[in-house]
């Protein structure tokens, strides 16, 4: 079997190391468990954890050992990476509820049974109860502030101003990853290199404090060619959630995905062959089309199973169908509604007239009658019919 450093390379996944040839021949040669930690901030997962769930199967699927790390007790801090803000404080029943939800979305893409089967831990079940004097005397020791204050979570807070709560995440997270060594032998915490310090930090503890090997390893942020961080759309992120998402929405997403990001997102986010998916972008003509109707098959697929991922393939079709022929209309931002579509678009000169039009039934979205003319747009872009002969594709200013 490859050794699936070999596949994260390959596919795109690895943006840092430590320890690196060492940690090849560990998982070319054993079972190795490794965490990845979630933050329970929301009651779903969204397209930004897709990346390291999807990395988390290669691994598990190479023999290794899932352990999904529920921040339940640092989630209550709020990480700094990334942020010029301090994150408010979640209560501890919100946390939990937000745990709940997060098993229950994980196991669409993890197997919990087995030799290898993942296991879920929140680490308010030891970091809620722990007694500061010791924490600071077993962990703290191990930590240099100048150090710290390097890291770019840090340095790029000191300025708007860091609380000695947040200070605190780095520690916590190192300590997150010292409990599960000692309970589980997690060898290795992965995670997006927005987290590289943090991760850094937890297995430098354990070498130094427990004297035996620890790793840790970054994933490339999915972004697009431009560097904007996917999942997000006019109306927000692009959940995992059907209730938040829907299935043809988030079809929707993946099949607008930009042409030179493509490629990489069918590397990154299926479970395709290489050759298959170098064989779907080697044109970059009219077959690209072809690679973004699979990216966005695959991806529903996965998230909300075969039946919904056809229905939204086929809702799009319907929707899209000779959307060469179709003119396409620009609307402002800020647009939410089916009547201020409506006007955005031209198709209707007044509120008025686009309240009757609505009400006599002669207005559909996607290929569904619109009965309220307050109804939310779906995400962009989407089709607006007018009667039955006046068709516009609707698309971002």
């Amino acid at each position: 079997m490859q050794n699936v450093m070999d596949t994260l390379r390959a596919r795109g996944f690895i943006k840092q190391t430590v320890y690196e040839d060492e940690l090849y021949e560990k998982l070319g040669s054993e079972s190795v468990p490794f965490y990845i930690g979630f933050d329970p901030t929301a009651d779903s997962l969204h397209v930004g954890h897709f990346l390291t769930l999807i990395a988390m199967r290669h691994m598990q699927d190479a023999g290794h050992r899932p352990i999904i790390l529920i921040g339940g007790g640092t989630g209550m801090i709020g990480d700094p990476s990334g942020r010029t803000d301090m994150r408010s404080m979640m209560t501890r029943e919100t946390v939990e509820y937000h745990v709940e939800c997060f098993k229950k979305q994980m196991a669409r893409f993890i197997r919990f049974e087995g030799e290898n089967g993942a296991i879920v831990v929140n680490n308010a079940d030891w970091l809620l109860n722990l007694n500061y004097v010791d924490f600071l005397r077993d962990v703290g020791v191990y930590f240099s502030v100048n150090k710290m204050l390097t890291a770019e979570c840090y340095r790029s807070r000191m300025e708007k101003g860091l609380t000695f709560l947040e200070f605190n995440y780095m520690l916590m997270q190192a300590y997150d990853f010292l409990v599960l060594n000692r309970k589980y032998g997690c060898l290795l915490q992965m995670g997006g290199d927005d987290q590289w310090s943090n991760i850094l930090a937890g297995a430098d503890l354990i070498r130094r404090k427990e004297r035996k090997a620890a790793f840790a390893m970054t994933f490339t942020l999915l972004t697009t060619s431009e560097g904007k961080k996917m999942g997000k759309t006019q109306k927000g992120a692009v959940w995992l959630d059907e209730n938040k998402t829907s299935p043809y929405e988030f079809y929707q997403y993946w099949r607008n995905t930009a042409d030179a990001d493509v490629e990489k997102c069918l590397k990154l986010l299926t479970f395709l062959p290489l050759e298959e998916i170098a064989a779907l972008c080697e044109h970059k003509d009219e077959r690209i089309n072809r690679a973004k109707e699979v990216l966005a098959y695959e991806l529903t697929k996965l998230v909300h199973g075969e039946e919904k991922a056809k229905a939204a393939e086929t809702q799009a079709r319907a929707a899209f169908g000779g959307e060469g022929d179709m003119p396409e209309r620009a609307i402002p931002a800020d647009t939410q509604t089916v009547l201020q579509a409506l006007i955005a678009t031209g198709l209707c000169k007044s509120n008025g007239e686009a309240r009757r039009l609505v009400e006599q039934g002669g207005v559909t979205v996607n290929g569904e009658k619109v009965t309220d003319a307050g109804a939310a747009i779906p995400a962009l872009p989407f089709t607006l019919f007018k009667g039955k002969k006046v068709r516009v594709k609707v698309v971002a200013q």
